[in-house]
């Protein structure tokens, strides 16, 4: 019997339960035998080789009634983590691994090894990894060594280079959108100018696009280093047009000010990331030094990645899904599943290393007064890049 490993690694997105479900109902129906790895690549790093018994805590068995309900709601049934097996930090090495496979070095360690014997272990065909691009470099790396995986990639950014779209993007644009409306009664009401941050480590399309469609004054993206007086001049502006006397900008939380930092905290993840978060509330501090003005700060965060999701990411997850078990129908391990120019397909999986997928200034931004400027839409893709 083909036996199916899959997994949900880095920040949840809506979509995830949908697609799951999908696998297994899909591999169900063939003959196919599915197990969950919980907690993402933790499932493979946490499971002791030498243990009796059932680690119910890394693997669980995935039938059409464990996942029948899943579907109904956001989030990850799986649960999901940024564990990097192939840079574990000292503080992070399961006990039953102390010493192992390590060096005299002070770490970070890499149990990839390990990881393969859990594979073979557990007698997985097939590892289908559904995540970001952390998450699939390492899927990436098992496919190296050996292991038939295959690549699902999901984000809210939507930076995972080779594919256009990934599961959960299109939701966080539709709850930044409905967000901004709703922001605009107390922002209008008190005539203010409201400064919007939103998730967006290095790139700034959802920034881009929710002002885009929200029709939001200016918008600041990550691949832009913005001026602050030249902001305020523009709100101020903006605020002098409107006849509710009020304004707003959306920013990515990856955006930096000319001459500054990325605003940073906390010591880096096993993927060398560290948490973003704070440039929309210091630039609301300097805006309202610059301008005089009362400001509304906003930190959307979390939000643009819970609850259940739209029917485009609905859509795209249980299309994923399926067109994972026809790869594996196929034997075309080492492949990533995508949308390309509206198409669905497939690249191979070594295809999200080879760039980095950004916001197209020249074609979608007017850097210079800092706003979308959309200046060709016709041969775009939908989400226009």
């Amino acid at each position: 019997m083909t036996r199916i490993g899959v997994l949900t690694g880095g920040g949840d997105v809506p979509g995830l339960n949908p697609c799951i479900k999908t696998l297994v109902y899909a591999a169900a129906d063939r003959g196919y035998e599915v197990v969950g790895l919980r907690r993402g690549w933790a499932g493979l790093l946490d499971y002791d080789l030498d243990a009796e018994g059932p680690q119910d805590h890394c693997v669980q068995p995935l039938t059409k009634n464990h996942v029948r309900t899943i579907d109904r709601t956001g989030g990850t049934f799986l649960h999901t983590s940024r564990t990097n097996p192939a840079k574990v930090a000292p503080k992070d090495v399961p006990a039953f691994l102390s010493g192992q496979g390590q060096s005299e070095s002070e770490g970070p360690f890499d149990f990839t090894s390990h990881c393969l014997a859990v594979v073979d272990r557990l007698h997985l065909d097939w590892l289908v990894a559904i995540g970001g691009d952390d998450t699939l470099s390492f899927a990436e790396r098992l496919s190296r060594e050996g292991v038939r995986v295959l690549a699902v990639p999901k984000t809210m950014d939507n930076d995972v280079f080779g594919t256009d779209y990934c599961i959960g993007f299109s939701t966080a644009v539709t709850r930044s959108v409905q967000f901004i409306h709703q922001l605009r009664t107390s922002t209008g009401s008190h005539e203010r100018i409201a400064v919007v941050e939103l998730f967006g480590r290095n790139c700034g399309e959802t920034s881009l696009l929710s002002a885009y469609l929200a029709g939001v004054d200016r918008a600041i993206i990550c691949e832009v280093p913005f001026d602050v007086e030249l902001l305020a001049h523009y709100l101020l502006e903006d605020k002098a047009s409107n006849p509710s006397n009020y304004a707003m900008v959306t920013v990515s939380e990856g955006a930096r000010m000319l001459e500054g930092e990325i605003l940073e905290r906390g010591e880096a993840d096993a993927y060398g990331h560290r948490k973003l978060g704070g440039i929309g509330l210091v630039t609301g501090e300097l805006l309202k030094k610059l301008t005089g003005q009362d400001i509304v700060y906003q930190q959307v965060g979390y939000l643009m990645r819970s609850g259940a999701p739209d029917a485009l990411d609905l859509m795209v997850a249980v299309n994923y899904a399926n067109m994972a078990i026809n790869l594996i129908d196929q034997d075309a391990g080492g492949s990533m599943v995508a949308l390309r120019r509206g198409t669905y397909t497939s690249v191979p999986i070594d295809t999200m290393m080879q760039g980095t997928k950004r916001v197209d200034v020249e074609a979608l931004y007017d850097e210079k007064r800092y706003r979308p400027l959309i200046r060709q839409v016709d041969g775009k893709p939908m989400f226009l890049y």
